[in-house]
């Protein structure tokens, strides 16, 4: 049996396409690494992918790991509250998002969530999502891309495997019940909502089931009424704020966001339309696998990119923005419902008495909320620089 080794770590830069680097990263090789796994999650083969490929990546590797099979709901969100963490280099979620939703809130539940969050996590796509899988794959290859969750997951275990660790923003999510919940990927209202939460009864079909949620969804097209505000990314970029809760634990701070029963400041936009089919606030690349939804999006921007389509929209319309969505050309189709902001925070109001919010992906309480990005604040294990080769020239 192998003696385990120490980790080795350095630092290198990323080098964007114009010439600047964008972002420094450490290449982290892990020593002791954790998989939480959700053998429900997607098709149910999550246990089999493992085996089947992930194990073999690993030992090959030298990466010394522990298996973790999740029991139920919220079992990976009070592991992680509560496991030292010290014993651990690295989270790995083999799963879709939902699990990983999990475990960053855990991180975020503990009295130590500064150094917690500061875990590296990874992803390896178990689930019919799949997208920050999907994401990290884009970050890393722009150019190669894939046409199955296989190699999908290929992609993410070299990554892993290479040891290499980028920033990461989290988004603060206020409900109106006094909850805060942090999400990594996105906030949904309306149809992007409606089909991702009703699209679960088609799980077992895969990442198809969001084709077969959106037709379903497009044959009784709603329309939502509410209000929409938010503050534009023309600020600087957001640093982390704290206090302290007059005990022992640090308070992260949303200071751009006032008390949901007060209006927002002048220096917000409100949107003047009340009526829209979709509000969808997304901060990663890709929505799924097969949804390329934030073309100019990058892990750790400081940006959440959002969208929104106003009523007025004809079925085939959005179909197309959807099937062009695919190649993240929705913004190139001229669509006039269609808009595009980048922002620090917003806030959504819905009207509508009923009605579905999902926060990636998974569902919340119906009601008014508000969010705002912190920069940076984790770390995404599974990163890769573009001057290495895709994952496939380097297989045997």
């Amino acid at each position: 049996m192998r003696a385990e080794s120490e980790c080795v770590k350095c630092e290198s830069q990323i080098v964007e396409p114009g010439g600047g680097p964008r972002d420094t990263f450490k290449v982290r090789r892990p020593c002791r690494v954790m998989i939480l796994v959700n053998p429900n999650s997607g098709r149910g083969q999550a246990l089999q992918l493992f085996s089947g490929h992930v194990q073999t990546m690993l030992t090959e590797a030298s990466v010394p790991y522990k298996l973790v099979i999740t029991e139920a709901k919220n079992h990976a969100r009070e592991l992680v509250r509560k496991v030292d963490l010290t014993q651990w280099d690295a989270l790995v979620i083999l799963s879709g998002d939902g699990l990983l939703f999990e475990v960053i809130n855990g991180l975020m539940d503990r009295e130590d969530w500064q150094q917690a969050i500061q875990t590296p996590l990874g992803i390896l796509p178990g689930g019919s999502g799949n997208a920050l899988a999907a994401s990290v794959h884009h970050y890393s290859f722009p150019s190669a891309g894939f046409s199955q969750t296989k190699e999908l997951l290929l992609s993410c275990g070299f990554m892993l495997c290479k040891g290499l660790v980028g920033s990461m923003d989290l988004v603060s999510v206020h409900l109106s019940s006094r909850q805060r919940l942090f999400s990594f990927l996105s906030i949904a209202w309306g149809f992007v909502a409606d089909v991702d939460v009703e699209s679960e009864k088609y799980r077992h079909v895969g990442p198809i089931r969001f084709l077969m949620g959106t037709l379903v969804r497009l044959a009784t097209l709603r329309v939502y009424q509410g209000r929409l505000a938010y503050l534009p990314n023309t600020i600087s970029k957001t640093s982390v704020e704290t206090q302290s809760d007059g005990n022992t634990k640090a308070l992260l701070l949303d200071s751009l966001l006032p008390s949901l029963d007060e209006p927002v400041p002048e220096s917000w936009t409100v949107v003047k339309e009340e009526d829209f089919v979709l509000v969808l606030a997304i901060y990663q690349s890709h929505l799924a696998e097969d949804l390329w939804a934030a073309p100019g999006a990058l892990p750790d921007d400081g940006a959440i990119h959002l969208f929104y389509v106003v009523a007025g929209i004809s079925r085939p319309a959005l179909l197309r923005l959807f099937l062009a969505m695919e190649k993240g050309g929705h913004l190139d189709c001229g669509c006039p419902y269609l808009v595009y902001e980048k922002v620090k925070a917003f806030r959504l109001e819905p009207l509508t008495p009923q009605g579905m919010i999902a926060v990636d992906g998974e569902t919340v309480e119906y009601g008014p909320l508000q969010a705002q990005v912190h920069p940076g604040i984790g770390l995404l294990a599974p990163m890769c620089p573009t001057s290495l080769p895709p994952p496939s020239l380097c297989r045997s």
